[in-house]
C-alpha cells in the first residue's frame, strides 16, 4: 500500500492573511465544509487570539466540521495557547500549532533573544500546550534561514517535550528545491528522535518555488505538506494545494505517494475560494486556470484530437473542470476547425470546409478568439445563396387584443402545395412561430429575437433577426418589411429553410 501525504490546508489562516482576503464567519464555514468534502486531513481554521471574530470562526468550525483535524495557530505564549485551545476544544480532532522564530535575523531584530532563551521558551510552550491538548505541532519560524545546529537542538527538544508534528517553514520563500530537500534530509540524519514526529513543510512563494520546494521536501522524507487553495497567502502566497496534489498524482512514478484528496472537488473548491476572497484565478494558473486545459495552436489541437495524452498530462474531468478544450483562434488548424463544426451540428463537405476555413482565418486575424456564434455566421453566410425556399409564406391572419388570446392563422407553400394551420401563443409573434413549427414539423428553440427600424417615418421598414437552436446547431434568419409580423414570419422561415438544407 502506498504511503500517504497528509494535506494540511491553511487557506482559512495563512490564506486569509493575504491583503484584501478577509472572510466573515459564514464564508469561513462555507470554505471549511468544502475543504472537508475535498478530503483535506487538517484544516488550520485560524489564529484565535488575533481577534474575537477569528476566535468565534475557529470555534464554530471546530463544532461543525467532523472529519478533519481542526487546528489553531498560537505564538509560544500561555495566553495564545490557552485561547487557541478554547477555540478548538469542541472539535472531534483538535490540534494546537505553536510557532517561535529561530533564525538569527528574527531572534536579533524581532524577538531580541538569544538561542538558549528561544530554546527554553519553545520547550515551555510545547509542554504547556501538551498538558491541555493531545495533538501538538511546532514550527521553528524561518527555519530555512536558521543555523542548522541550532535547528537540530530545537527540533529534538520540542519533540521530547511532546510535539508530534514538526513543521519546517520556508517563511520568506528564500530556499531553492535542492537546498530545501537537503535541509529535510539533514533533520532526519541529525535529530536523534525525529522518527517520533511527522515532518511537515510550509513553503512560501516569494521566488515562485513554493510547490517545487514542498515536493523536494516530500522526496526527502516530509510527510505533511501545508498549502492553500489557489496558493493564496501572505505576500506572493503559499504552496498551491491543487498543484501539490496533482503533482503527486500525475508523477506517482516518481513519488510513489498518495493523498486523501478527492480531486474531482478541486475546481469547485478553487472557484469557491476565489469568489469569497475576491481573488480571481489567473487564466494561466496551473490545474485550475481557465486556459489550463485549452488549446489554440493547430499543432497542439491536431495532437489532442488524435491522442489526448500528446499534450495533456491531466484530464480536466479529473479535477472537476468542464471546459471546451479546443479554442479557435488564428493559430488553429483545419483538423480542429472541422471537429468544431461537427460539434456545432454542421455537416459540410471538403470544399465547403475549405471555403469556410479561409473566411475563418481572415476573421481570426481580427479577433483574439472566434466563438460559436461567429462560426455559425460564417457557415450560414457560405450557404446563404444555395438555400432553397422549402417553405414560403402565402398569407397570414392575426387575432390579437387586450382581452383575447393571440392567434395566428398562416398559409405556407411547399413544393407547390398549400398548407394552412393556426395556433395561439403568448403574443402574435409567438403564435406565428408555434403555427410554423406545427406545419413544418421542425422543432426549434428561439434563442434570440430582435427588431430594429432600418428607415425613417411612419412607414419605416422593420428588420427582424432571429436565432434558433435545432439539433445542436444555431441558425439565424433575417427579413425586412413595413409589417413587423410579416418580417418576423419571414425571418423565422428563412432560418427553418436553412435547417432543412443543413439536414440534407
Amino acid at each position: 500500500m502506498d504511503e500517504k501525504i497528509i494535506i494540511f490546508d491553511t487557506t482559512l489562516r495563512d490564506g486569509e492573511q493575504a491583503p484584501g482576503a478577509s472572510l466573515n464567519q459564514k464564508e469561513k464555514l462555507d470554505i471549511a465544509y468544502q475543504l472537508e468534502k475535498l478530503g483535506v486531513d487538517v484544516i488550520e481554521a485560524g489564529f484565535p487570539v488575533s481577534s474575537p471574530g477569528d476566535f468565534e470562526s475557529v470555534k464554530r468550525i471546530a463544532r461543525e466540521i467532523k472529519r478533519p483535524v481542526i487546528c489553531a495557530l498560537a505564538r509560544a505564549t500561555p495566553r495564545d495557547i490557552h485561547t487557541a485551545y478554547q477555540a478548538i476544544k469542541p472539535a472531534r480532532h483538535a490540534r494546537i500549532h505553536v510557532f517561535l522564530a529561530t533564525s538569527k535575523i528574527h531572534m536579533k531584530y524581532k524577538l531580541k533573544k538569544a538561542e538558549d532563551e528561544i530554546l527554553r521558551l519553545a520547550v515551555k510552550a510545547v509542554k504547556g500546550a501538551r498538558n491541555i491538548c493531545d495533538d501538538i505541532e511546532f514550527s521553528p519560524e524561518d527555519a530555512s534561514r536558521t543555523e542548522k545546529e541550532f535547528l537540530y537542538r530545537v527540533v529534538e527538544a520540542v519533540i521530547k517535550a511532546g510535539a508530534e508534528t514538526i513543521n519546517i517553514p520556508d517563511t520568506v520563500g528564500y530556499s531553492e528545491p535542492e537546498e530545501f530537500g537537503n535541509l529535510i534530509r539533514s533533520l532526519r540524519e541529525n535529530v536523534p528522535n525525529i522518527n517520533n514526529a511527522v515532518i511537515s513543510v510550509h513553503c512560501h512563494n516569494d521566488l515562485g518555488l513554493a510547490v517545487a520546494n514542498s515536493l523536494s521536501a516530500v522526496k526527502n522524507g516530509a510527510r505533511q505538506v501545508e498549502c492553500t487553495v489557489n496558493g493564496i497567502g501572505e505576500r506572493a502566497g503559499n504552496a498551491s494545494m491543487e498543484e501539490l496534489v496533482m503533482g503527486l498524482k500525475v508523477r506517482k512514478d516518481t513519488f510513489g505517494l498518495t493523498t486523501s484528496i478527492k480531486t474531482k472537488e478541486i475546481y469547485k473548491t478553487s472557484r469557491l475560494v476565489s469568489a469569497l476572497t475576491g481573488f480571481a484565478v489567473a487564466p494561466n494558473k496551473a490545474v485550475v486556470g481557465l486556459n489550463a486545459f485549452r488549446h489554440e495552436s493547430g499543432i497542439h489541437q491536431d495532437g489532442v484530437l488524435k491522442k489526448r495524452a500528446t499534450y495533456e498530462i491531466i484530464h480536466a474531468e479529473d479535477v472537476g473542470f468542464k471546459v471546451e478544450s479546443l479554442v479557435l483562434g488564428k493559430h488553429s488548424g483545419r483538423h480542429a476547425f472541422r471537429e468544431k463544426l461537427k460539434k456545432l451540428g454542421y455537416k459540410l463537405n471538403e470544399s465547403e470546409v475549405k471555403e469556410v476555413f479561409e473566411k475563418f482565418k481572415l476573421l481570426a486575424d481580427k479577433k483574439k478568439q472566434v466563438f460559436d456564434d461567429d462560426l455559425a455566421a460564417l457557415v450560414l453566410e457560405n450557404i446563404e445563396g444555395r438555400v432553397p425556399e422549402a417553405w414560403r409564406l402565402d398569407t397570414f391572419l392575426i387575432s390579437s387584443g387586450s382581452r383575447i388570446v393571440p392567434t395566428a392563422k398562416i398559409t405556407l407553400i411547399s413544393k407547390e402545395k398549400t398548407f394552412e394551420d393556426c395556433s395561439s401563443g403568448d403574443g402574435p409573434v409567438d403564435a406565428c412561430y408555434k403555427t410554423i413549427e406545427k406545419m413544418t414539423k421542425i422543432r426549434c428553440r428561439l434563442l434570440d429575437y430582435s427588431i430594429r427600424s432600418v428607415t425613417k417615418g411612419e412607414d419605416a421598414l422593420g428588420e427582424v433577426n432571429v436565432r434558433l437552436a435545432s439539433g445542436g446547431a444555431q441558425i439565424s434568419g433575417r427579413a425586412s418589411s413595413t409589417d413587423i409580423i410579416e418580417a418576423s414570419i419571414k425571418a423565422y422561415l428563412q432560418a427553418v429553410n436553412k435547417i432543412e438544407f443543413l439536414k440534407k
